[in-house]
């Protein structure tokens, strides 16, 4: 028997007899690929980048619908991003406010809604994908169902709705936990797949459901951890005294972003040093601290967690998805979860317990990207071939 071709499915593998070696030749087809990309937060652009870049370095035509801030971050990296309306959180004082959100969101979408269209029916007439895959956004997943098309739901939002998480993890939020519960199912049902991306792992309680490891930015892969003796502290709550007194006590250098705005070099008080933003310092402060101070956002979580840096999470009131990751970093022994940091005993507890910590860390381990990416490759191939 030669070598058996498998057109269909999009590679060529070479599949010798059962008595020799079996090898494996994998020629990528090029597809035509839908993408989505939700504008709340920073954290779905950057890792949809990740995946994107894989999919243009195999030679994959994407079409990117994007909404928020997310448009400006891809067109810088990518042709081919379109502009959509998308839903958006309003946050004031550490918390989402409900009212001025969905006040906002109404009358947004009633002025999006029309551009929204447009945009759907120009892709539909000039680009006709063949499968499309969506980081929580709505309209590419309404097109995929719409046109029968295949669809991939990548993000980490799902965890809530298609895992069982622990009453630990729920209590004191458990109406919050409903409601986002809710939400997030509503929003993109009967995929034919859901890639995870979680640092943890709570029980799958639905099919077609896969939890891999954070995608990674390379940044993050290629920067230089080492051990240092400061603190990184990010924090939006600008001109924040008693925080900043908090600070000074803990006996380490805290390198802050976000407390003082518009600065145009670093401004250094005893042993804080508020810093201007700059993305490639920001990670090399990350890479070489001690331990990190800020919100419950997956995305730094993530990113802490793979380099091995013991954080202290402050999620946002009312963001069920951020009091979820900042509890389990808790929970992993990754380091600790804070309603607020009114209280000095909270950050100087936290580091006291730094070398507890970091022995939990010293067994994260995490093969880059590798895992999903992998994974990604085997489902376009499955999509070419229609057997999802």
């Amino acid at each position: 028997m030669g070598d058996v071709s498998m057109a269909a499915a999009g590679r060529r593998h070479a599949v010798a007899l059962a008595s020799r070696r079996v090898e494996l030749t994998i020629h990528f087809v090029p597809m035509k690929i839908l993408y989505g990309v939700v504008g709340e937060g920073m954290g779905h652009a950057m890792r949809s980048r990740v995946i994107l870049e894989h999919l243009v370095s195999h030679d994959h035509e994407v079409e990117i619908m994007a909404s928020g801030r997310a448009v400006d971050f891809l067109s810088k990296r990518f042709d081919g991003v379109n502009r959509i309306h998308g839903l958006h959180m309003i946050y004031e004082e550490n918390q989402v406010r409900i009212g001025k959100t969905a006040l906002s969101n109404v009358v947004g979408g009633a002025t999006g809604l029309p551009k929204n269209i447009a945009a759907y029916f120009d892709i539909f007439t000039s680009f006709r994908p063949q499968a499309v895959i969506s980081d929580f956004e709505s309209w590419t997943y309404l097109y995929a169902k719409t046109h029968r098309l295949p669809i991939l739901s990548i993000d980490n939002m799902q965890i809530i709705n298609r895992c069982t998480l622990p009453e630990p993890i729920i209590e004191g939020h458990a109406a919050e936990f409903q409601l986002t519960k809710t939400f997030i199912k509503s929003k993109l049902p009967f995929c034919d797949e859901y890639f995870i991306t979680t640092f943890f792992r709570p029980p799958v309680r639905k099919e077609k459901t896969r939890l891999f490891p954070p995608i990674l930015r390379p940044e993050i892969l290629n920067a230089n951890r080492r051990a240092g003796e400061h603190l990184l502290v990010y924090t939006t709550g600008e001109g924040n005294q008693s925080l900043a007194e908090t600070l000074r006590r803990t006996g380490f250098e805290c390198r802050i972003y976000g407390m003082k705005r518009n600065l145009a070099k670093e401004e250094v008080d005893g042993n804080l040093r508020f810093q201007p933003f700059s993305e490639d310092k920001f990670i090399d402060d990350l890479a070489s601290s001690r331990a990190v101070i800020a919100g419950g956002g997956f995305t730094l979580m993530g990113e802490a967690v793979y380099l091995q840096k013991p954080m202290l999470a402050v999620p946002l009131a009312r963001q069920f998805e951020q009091v979820l990751n900042a509890r389990y970093l808790e929970l992993e022994g990754y380091g600790r979860y804070a309603a607020n940091l009114d209280d000095p005993k909270t950050i100087l507890d936290f580091v006291a317990a730094l070398p507890t910590y970091e022995a939990k860390l010293a067994s994260y381990t995490q093969n880059g990207n590798k895992e999903v990416l992998g994974a990604l490759d085997e489902w376009l191939d499955k999509a070419e071939a229609g057997v999802l």
